[in-house]
């Protein structure tokens, strides 16, 4: 990506002087995606949703592709980096599944909420230029396919695939939810029950869970760590 490239001034001043351009032409891009489609939204339709000459935009990216590219790998990686670390120091894979909810959540609710819709466009399905947002997500897949399936009750009737991908899908229905206090929590117990884990278990899972985070959040875990 281009993320050293130098933006020139822009047609109109910054409405959040906090926010970098580049920043707001990732937020105006993800608003008129959902809006009008990819298809249906130029870099000129960007630039003047920002405030900035089309010729600026270039400065930031290359084009549309690279605009899209970052939105949707900002979804997925920064969970994904910490898988390694979730599983590193949580007390087994019910807490590590609970924990990586928690976070996926987070990494979510953190960037423009609706690049989640964008997932399964053809768009995002096909284009080349997208191929590694998709590759990230599907180690991410195999991720929580893995903790699922550890996590489940010996004989559980559904693949270690099948319960991975609902709880990952459980995870990226936040971005059609309204923001509210323990939403993730909400969330990552949801993923313990559907892999199969009755109350008890589940709130045992979650407590784990949450010391994992407790761990991550004071550095006690190793963060460098990588699925």
């Amino acid at each position: 990506m281009s993320g050293n490239r130098v933006g020139r001034p822009r047609a109109r001043g910054t409405q959040d002087p906090s926010r970098t351009p580049r920043q707001e032409v990732l937020d105006a891009a993800a608003a008129l995606f959902n809006e009008h489609g990819y298809a249906g939204t130029s870099t000129r339709a960007i630039a003047d949703r920002v405030g900035i000459r089309q010729a600026s935009l270039y400065h930031h990216f290359a084009g549309k592709d690279e605009i899209l590219l970052e939105l949707l790998d900002a979804s997925v990686r920064p969970t994904l980096d910490l898988a390694g670390a979730v599983r590193a120091v949580a007390e087994g894979p019910a807490a590590a599944l609970h924990a990586l909810a928690v976070v996926d959540v987070g990494t979510l609710r953190t960037g423009p909420l609706g690049v989640g819709t964008l997932y399964l466009t053809p768009e995002v399905r096909r284009n080349p230029a997208l191929a590694p947002f998709r590759e990230h997500r599907e180690q991410l897949r195999a991720v929580y396919a893995e903790l699922a399936g550890a996590a489940a009750p010996p004989g559980h009737p559904v693949a270690a695939e099948v319960l991975g991908a609902a709880c990952l899908h459980l995870v990226e229905m936040v971005t059609e939810l309204p923001e509210r206090p323990g939403l993730g929590e909400e969330v990552a117990r949801t993923c313990l029950g559907a892999v199969g884990l009755g109350a008890r278990a589940a709130e045992e899972g979650a407590r784990a869970g949450r010391r994992a985070l407790a761990a991550l959040a004071s550095g006690r875990g190793a963060l460098s760590a990588r699925p």
